[in-house]
Formats: structure tokens, sequence, C-alpha cells
């Protein structure tokens, strides 16, 4: 069995979509599905069992013998959310769980990790170990990302496959329930709609014109793309980014969104909200050497290709992957 944590969010419910196309269906999916809004994200996926994420350790300690893999999505990612003690909890010490849990159990994991840990970029965008320790997040969300990076490397003890995917700005079906932390293409859609029109944020960083920030913006589809590449080759431990290799500006997503919807453009600016503001990135852009050095050569969905998919086939007919 294959599990999955976070599998009725985003990205994890996107990979269950895939694998139950590749033939994986004894999967086993854990999350917190008291939620009912987030239910269309998995009740017509084909799985084993649905585990609760609270009692996910103990479940583990008693089927682990049937267990071949486990993928880790499952995170508190609301990155305006600015209690550490949250982003510890949830983030940090259950991943540390996991990562001791694989161990014991013999199981290779893959987690989730994230461009956030990045910060405003200082150092780059390398998936470097020896950078880790180095970089600076700008909110407690990266932090505890980063936090749990720090602490893996330093393990003397690891599962025999790991892979922390550093996730740049994935977008994609799936993601309707995620409210403000949503992607820029369903706030687009979304407001298009509604108004016929888009507000993007003005940029206060004199270095950047209004809506040409840069964002490094990936298909949710080639994520889980690389997720089973990396599930299936079981070799190369270590960090991973997990973006395109190209940052596109917040205007070419948007007027990707016009064009999609055969809408006529209408693209005005908002003050970027005050809580965020200060710990805004304005350019992120993935090196993405590191996973076709070990092999991963398929092309990544271009931006213009993606939202057009996601907006044609997703949200205008109101469907999930």
């Amino acid at each position: 069995m294959i599990i999955i944590t976070g599998a009725a969010g985003f990205i994890s419910s996107c990979l269950v979509a895939r694998l139950n196309e590749l033939g994986y269906k004894e999967l086993v999916l854990v999350d917190d599905f008291s939620h009912e809004d987030r239910k269309k994200n998995y009740e017509s996926k084909e799985f084993k069992e649905l585990v609760d994420r609270k009692s996910f350790i103990s479940w583990l300690d008693e089927n682990q013998r049937f267990c071949q893999f486990v993928i880790h999505l499952g995170a508190r990612t609301d990155t305006t959310e600015f209690s550490k003690e949250i982003f510890d909890e949830l983030n940090l010490e259950y991943s540390k769980q996991v990562w001791n849990k694989c161990i014991e159990h013999a199981l290779p994991l893959i987690y989730a990790s994230s461009a956030a840990t990045y910060g405003g970029g200082e150092l780059g965008y390398d998936d470097n170990h020896e950078v880790i320790e180095s970089l600076k997040p700008l909110n407690p969300y990266g932090d505890s990302k980063n936090d749990f990076d720090i602490w893996a490397l330093k393990q003397k003890r690891k599962p025999f496959f790991w892979a922390g995917l550093k996730f740049f700005n994935v977008y994609g079906p799936n993601e309707y329930h995620k409210g403000r932390m949503a992607s820029v293409v369903f706030h687009a859609f979304n407001q298009i709609k509604e108004k016929g029109s888009m507000k993007l944020f003005r940029s206060h960083n004199p270095e950047y014109k209004n809506g040409e920030q840069l964002r490094d913006f990936v298909y949710v589809k080639d994520v889980a793309e690389v997720i089973v590449f990396l599930m299936e080759h079981r070799k190369n431990s270590g960090l991973y980014n997990l973006g395109t290799g190209e940052a596109r500006t917040f205007l070419d997503l948007t007027k990707a969104t016009f064009k999609a919807m055969d809408r006529k453009e209408d693209i005005s600016f908002i003050d970027t909200p005050e809580d965020i503001r200060d710990k805004y990135q304005y350019y992120t852009e993935a090196n993405m050497a590191k996973l076709q050095g070990i092999g991963y050569d398929k092309p990544f969905t271009t931006l213009e290709e993606g939202v057009k998919d996601y907006v044609n086939n997703y949200l205008e007919e109101v469907k999930m992957l």
C-alpha cells in the first residue's frame, strides 16, 4: 500500500488521481476528513482506506508490513498564519514522527518542503544542502519547512530513500477549498467571471513594476509526475526543487487566464495587504538541474498550456481532477 497524507487537500488529491490512472489502487489516504467541503477531492478516487491524521502513527505501527511507501504532503500551508506554535505542531513535530516511523519500519519517504524556505532569495534558489541552514524564510510557514529540512539533513539515521520537495507556486484543479491561499489563476477566473476584470497586487518594490512580480508557476499535474518518478526511482536521496525553472510575471498569468476564458483583458492594481507586504516574495525561480541530473527528463507544461487546461477543463466545467 502507498500512504498519502494531506489526501483531502490540493496536491495530494491530484497525486491520487494520477496514481489511479497509472493503476495504483492500494492507496491509504490520511487527513482530517471532517471537512465536508473537501470531500469531493477524494470521494471519486479509488483507495484502500481512509485514516484520520491523528491516528495515523498508531495505524502505521499496526499495518506497516502491508505498506511500501509514504508520501507525506499533509501540512498547514497558510503563509498568512503567524502562530509559530501551530506550525511547530503540524509541520515540524508531526513530520519528525513520520520520518522516524519510516526509519523504524524501513519505508521510503517523500515529503513536502517549500520554496518559501528561500525567503527573499538572497542566497538564490539552489537546492544545495550546504546553504539550507543559512536560508532566511519570510514567515513562520517557511520557517517550519526549513526547520524540518535542517533537522532531516542532520539526522544520522534516515529512511533508505527520502526526498524533500521544495514546491514553488503550484496551481491547478482541486484547490477550490484553499480560500485566500488558492492560486492567482483560481482567483482570476472567479473575478473575471463575476466582474469581467482582475485586480492584482501593486508592487511596493521600486525594482518591479506593477504586475511584474515574478514567480515560478508549476502546474499540479507536473508536480504529480515528479512525485511518481521519485517514488519509482528510489535513489539519490535529498532535497529537490520542484518548479519549472522559468519565472513568469503575474501579468503573464492573468493575461493567459483572460485568453483561456476568451475575455477582453481588464487588469488593475490594489495595494498588497499590510499583513503580508513586508513578507512578500518578488521573485522565485527554481534551479531544476539537480532533479534533471538524476534522470527526470519530462518537459514541464508551459504557463499558457497549464492555465488553458485548468480553466477550460476544470474551472469552467466545475470539475475535479
